[in-house]
Parts: C-alpha cells; structure tokens; sequence
C-alpha cells in the first residue's frame, strides 16, 4: 500500500470492546422505561450500529420521542461509567503503533458520540496515533455511518480512492463502498465472515490486519478474499 493513504477505523467491537458498558446502559434505559430486558444476542447485536437505531429495535417502535428518552435515559449510565467498562482488545496497541510509523494516516470513524470515543482513546492511551476522529453528534447527526465517512472524507479532502475503512458490521462496509472505498472487516471482535461477507478483505487479528495492510488491496475481490483466508 502506498505511503499517506487515510486508514478509517470502526471504535467499538474493532479497536475495544465496550459490551459491558454499553449493555448495562442499555438496561439502565429500558428499566426506566419500564421495558423487558433483551437476551445478550440482541444486547450483542447493538454493539457498533447508531444507539437510535439499536433502541428502536430493542423498544419495537418508530415514536421519536419514545428513542429520545431511551437515549438520555442511556446515558444517564454511559456517559459516567459506561464508557470506562471498556477492554482494548489485544494487539490493537502494538499494530496502530507500527501502522502509525507507514506514512499512512490513521482516523477513527464510529457512531459512537465523538465525544465519548475521545474519551476512550485517552483512556487507552493511544489518541496519539490517530489524525483525526470522526463520530456521531449527541443529536443523532451522522448517525448514518455513509454520511459520516462522507463527512470525514469531506474534511480530510481524500477521495475513496485514498482510504480503507475497517470494522467489525455491515454498516461499515456498506459505508465504505457508497463512498467509494474498500472495506476490510475484521473477526476479533463481533464480525462474524456472515456479517462481514461483502468487505473486500477480511482479517482474524490486528497482526494479520497489519500484515494485510503492508499488501495491495487493489486486487479483485475474490482473490483478496482468497489472500485474506490465510497469512499474506
């Protein structure tokens, strides 16, 4: 890969794993909401896509107002603990270091609140390696991981043609390619080869995506799949 190419990361169930916390302030919310708690599966599926999106799944309804309250209620939680009950995962540490010393620039884009993954990369100690970061607002705007990316790409003045997105869902790589980019999607985390079956390439753990990374990811898709299945 070329030297300054623009490396998007998904935050949540790609770089850390905040289940904890975002399950438990998911809870929160419902119980004051007077609402049944769902099974880990579907507290499992929430980690990564909008928290709008997560709630009005979880609540079963489209009212506005009802996903607002299950937002503020949600945060309540989050933003004094929830954010803290967070693990990075491991080798993440190890391969932004080396990824930072390429020439290419890292960003992290999520939708999760910009604000609470500024925290979270403090937290971790690893703000530093990145360029940029790029989220959601308290008021759902960018909610819509296409437009985020779109936005970032906006304010970074790179093409499609100049980044990789990586993450762990869908959203990120049906993201990724209505911006005109690859996706990598990556397996250490909550993406399954299911979940992530129309990313350009796939990875099994930071070192393997670091070593795919220092490859060309322009091949055709059925070969990079066919490269990402084992050690490049």
């Amino acid at each position: 890969m070329s030297g300054g190419r623009a490396l998007l990361f998904d935050l949540d169930g790609t770089l850390a794993d905040n289940y904890a916390g975002i399950a438990k302030s998911i809870g929160h919310a419902l119980s004051r909401l007077h609402a049944p708690l769902p099974s880990e599966s579907m507290l499992k599926s929430c980690v990564g896509p909008p928290l709008r999106e997560s709630f009005a799944r979880l609540l079963d309804t489209r009212d506005a107002a009802r996903i607002e309250s299950a937002i503020v209620h949600y945060r309540e939680r989050f933003a004094d603990i929830g954010w803290r009950e967070n693990i990075l995962y491991d080798g993440v540490a190890e391969m932004l270091a080396a990824l930072s010393l390429t020439g290419q620039r890292l960003f992290v884009c999520t939708a999760k609140p910009e604000i609470f993954a500024r925290r979270i990369l403090t937290h971790f100690g690893i703000a530093s390696c990145f360029d940029g970061v790029y989220g959601a607002d308290l008021d759902g705007a960018f909610d819509n991981k296409a437009l985020l990316l779109r936005h970032a790409l906006g304010r970074e003045r790179l093409s499609g043609g100049d980044a990789i997105m990586i993450g762990d869902h869908r959203h990120d790589v049906r993201a990724a390619h209505e911006n005109g980019m690859p996706a990598i999607g990556v397996l250490w985390g909550y993406g399954t080869p299911e979940e992530l079956a129309g990313a350009d390439a796939l990875a099994r753990s930071p070192r393997e995506l670091e070593r795919l990374l220092a490859g060309d990811i322009t091949l055709g898709a059925t070969e990079r799949r066919v490269q990402s299945s084992g050690y490049l």
